[in-house]
């Protein structure tokens, strides 16, 4: 197959290369680099089945040649960064899903969309199957981003039904893994660069919600084996480990080491108390199940943002030299 990759720089994006590459397929990347990095893609430079466009696809764009998918993960995904570009957030939802989704009806392609687990909310559902409509504020500071991707899911189903488009959409839960940004906002992320320079571990609230933790490996099987299946309905891809917030903190401190506290800060508006996949389709569809747990997810991640933050503290020291 001939897929395009959107945000094929990101975190996962470029995760999701590497898979497709290893199937045996072509790829087109494309990625403005706003939160993406090409660093996450510079060991293809020489692939001869890899080409790397510069595009927001919040514009539209000619790609030439056949497409047989189209993989659409472009979008600010921590909340650092949607709140920082809540407008970029909400017009790569909107109008990159429909320039993509013009892409798939122009060139018969299959489309798979990157949705999230935020589409439920905060959930009065536990935990989520794809049948629970969620429990979101349109008009929080998250809003931008819950909202951009339920939008993107309606138009999603709007192609399939009236164009029969044949489309996949995927609800990613909190993913994690080696080529994370050391300052991107998430809380895995976030609690790993702090136990690695000494700082104190930032909880927000009392640190009893909770969270489910897919290791980068098993969240990009799960999709690659959902845009390859004939199944259309949203999927749940994500790992039904449930740990509260404090858990994780305590965990990362062990995996880590040294003596970081944690330190308590008031909780964000619409912050979700809960959150755990249901995942039974993904079990009967898809034969997938996550096999890395949390402690190995961990550990595989920790030399990453540790070589990330000694590069960047270099950095800094050259900077002042």
């Amino acid at each position: 197959m001939r897929v395009l990759i959107t945000g094929a720089a990101g975190f996962l994006g470029s995760h999701l290369v590497d898979r497709f590459l290893e199937g045996g397929h072509d790829v087109v990347g494309l990625d403005n680099f706003v939160t993406g990095s090409p660093d996450n893609v510079a060991h293809l430079a020489d692939h001869d089945r890899f080409r790397l466009i510069e595009h927001d696809i919040s514009r539209p764009v000619e790609l030439e040649g056949e497409l047989d998918g189209i993989l659409h993960f472009a979008s600010p995904a921590s909340p650092v960064d949607y709140l920082e570009m809540p407008i970029q957030t909400l017009k790569v939802g909107s109008l990159g899903t429909h320039n993509c989704l013009g892409i798939a009806k122009s060139k018969g392609a299959r489309f798979l969309l990157a949705s999230t687990s935020e589409v439920y909310g905060d959930p009065q559902v536990h935990p989520q199957p794809e049948s629970y409509w969620g429990h979101v504020n349109p008009i929080g500071i998250r809003g931008c981003y819950d909202e951009a991707k339920r939008f993107a899911e309606a138009m999603t189903m709007a192609y399939h039904r009236a164009h029969g488009i044949d489309t996949r959409i995927v609800r990613i839960f909190n993913t994690y893994g080696p080529r994370m940004r050391a300052g991107d906002g998430r809380v895995v992320s976030n609690f790993i660069v702090q136990a690695l320079r000494g700082d104190p571990i930032t909880v927000y609230g009392d640190g009893s919600q909770t969270r489910s933790f897919c290791y980068v490996s098993d969240e990009v099987e799960g999709i690659y084996r959902l845009f390859m299946s004939d199944h259309t309905e949203p999927t749940n891809i994500g790992n039904p480990g449930e740990f509260t917030i404090r858990e994780l903190a305590e965990i990362v401190v062990e995996e880590v080491g040294g003596e970081s506290r944690v330190e308590f800060l008031p909780l964000p508006q619409d912050d979700p108390k809960v959150r755990r996949p249901d995942i039974s389709s993904a079990r009967e569809r898809l034969g997938w199940e996550p096999t890395v747990d949390l402690r190995e997810g961990l550990r595989r991640t920790v030399p990453w943002l540790r070589a990330a933050v000694e590069d960047g503290a270099q950095a800094a020291r050259t900077l002042h030299d």
